[in-house]
């Protein structure tokens, strides 16, 4: 069985940075599209930023040059890393993996998903 586990969430003040991990049990991230996604309180889940198994990136404009997705193939794990935080930024933080196609939120019955991390930035 598949799963997600998410972690490094935290409360930080503005311009603070974290580094969210995301450790995969079940199978080899290398041979995945996997991507981060957001929800903050009273929003839809949002698409933060992706990684196609061949390693295109994409980002959402809001947090381009900011956060930094990026796996460790030897460790099995990916990660974002959010600098210059902001207080929009605060949400519930997922990750997402598909073997063929890249995760989104907008159709979250495909791939798997973990159970979040919260980020919460403070002002």
């Amino acid at each position: 069985q598949v799963r997600l586990a998410e972690s490094g969430g935290g409360s930080v003040q503005a311009g603070g940075s974290l580094r969210l991990s995301c450790i995969p049990s079940g199978i080899t991230i290398r041979q995945y599209n996997m991507g981060w996604f957001r929800q903050a309180p009273g929003k839809e889940r949002e698409d933060v930023a992706s990684i196609e198994s061949g390693g295109t990136l994409r980002y959402v404009d809001s947090v381009k040059g900011r956060f930094t997705i990026s796996k460790d193939n030897t460790a099995n794990t990916l990660y974002l890393q959010m600098n210059d935080l902001k207080p929009e930024d605060t949400a519930m933080y997922y990750c997402a993996a598909h073997p063929f196609t890249l995760p989104t939120a907008a159709r979250p019955e495909f791939g798997t998903w973990g159970r979040g991390t919260q980020v919460t930035v403070s002002s």
